[in-house]
């Protein structure tokens, strides 16, 4: 007879101890902290001090910034002169487009620009064009890259319609819309009896003299076509030296831009009146665009633009206020806070 307190082993039973064997699972991955979610972690606590605090240190930096900005934007002083419109004869102002495609009539405009305040040399020298969408994807990508760098590949003109070969298919040089349309209004300078001589060497990024443009590419059956877009490029002279074109091949993102034309050194001053003569070329008559000469200083921030030193001192005010807000929430009901 069996004793009540004994029992048999089974022969599913294990080691003599009584525990099951390990169960082994071959897809679990391999240990990490990381794949795990053990990695240590921090989660501020947003006290009434700590949030003030923050709110009042940004505010302390950024209106100062923007403070500065704005006494340096307010600094630069701009001469912005829209001559498209005015240097149309009377007679003509009814077919604008008729005009500026009539090569028999003369171009030659001169307008009279008046220095508001003393501007300190470099005086800068732009041209603004207004709704002409450079950014237009179908632009954009007339162009080589490839011819423009190297000699070797003159005939690398894929991606340049309409503006690649001539008629008897020799390679245009440099090929595409964005060359082919560039801008072709000259200005001439006069303060009083003397010239302002207007120094276009280095207007250009040094990078894309040394890198994009070719010092042994030269310019090719360039607007030769029926059809001309605008200025014409110096046979004699290789593409890294043409400044102009370099300047005008670095397409705007906006349909508003400027473009750096050349650089005055001299100053001039308060009340000098400078007398431009232009040829009014570049047609923006088709697409109702505008032509604007721009002459301005610089700063420290650059060019004339408001908007840096507004958005800091929006921003610093705002924190400002906000800091204000929370520290007579936290006086006024300090429970208010209590659970956050």
């Amino acid at each position: 007879m069996n004793s009540s307190g004994g029992s048999a082993a089974g022969p599913s039973s294990g080691s003599g101890d009584g525990s099951a064997p390990p169960r082994r699972n071959s897809k679990r991955p391999k240990y990490s902290k990381f794949t795990q979610q053990e990695l240590p972690a921090c989660k501020p606590i947003l006290t009434p001090k700590w949030v003030i605090s923050v709110f009042t240190l940004v505010g302390v930096i950024f209106v100062p910034i923007g403070i500065a900005a704005l006494m340096a934007s307010n600094n630069v002083v701009e001469i912005v002169d829209r001559y498209d419109t005015e240097c149309i004869p009377a007679s003509m102002t009814g077919d604008k487009v008729a005009y500026i495609q009539n090569d028999t009539i003369n171009k030659i405009c001169t307008r009279n620009l008046t220095v508001p305040k003393d501007m300190d040399q470099p005086i800068y020298v732009y041209y603004q064009l207004d709704n002409f969408y450079q950014n237009h994807r179908r632009y954009v990508k007339s162009r080589s890259d490839a011819q423009l760098r190297d000699a070797d590949q003159a005939n690398k003109t894929s991606g340049c319609d309409p503006e690649k070969t001539t008629k008897d298919g020799s390679p245009i040089v440099p090929c595409g819309l964005i060359a082919w349309s560039l801008f072709n209004d000259t200005y001439n300078f006069t303060l009083g009896n003397k010239n302002l001589s207007v120094n276009k060497n280095g207007i250009s990024w040094a990078s894309d003299r040394d890198h994009k443009f070719g010092k042994d590419v030269y310019p090719k059956n360039f607007q030769n076509g029926v059809l001309r877009g605008g200025a014409s490029l110096d046979p004699n002279k290789p593409l890294n030296e043409q400044e102009d074109l370099i300047v005008w091949m670095r397409t705007a993102a906006l349909p508003t831009f400027r473009k750096l034309y050349g650089k005055i050194h001299q100053d001039l001053k308060a009340n000098d009146i400078i007398m431009v003569t232009l040829e009014n070329n570049y047609n923006t008559y088709s697409f109702n665009g505008k032509k604007k000469l721009v002459l301005s200083t610089s700063s420290w921030l650059g060019g004339k633009n408001d908007f840096l030193g507004i958005a800091y001192l929006t921003i610093g005010g705002l924190c400002f206020f906000l800091a204000t807000a929370f520290t007579v929430v936290y006086l006024v009901k300090p429970r208010y806070w209590v659970g956050y």
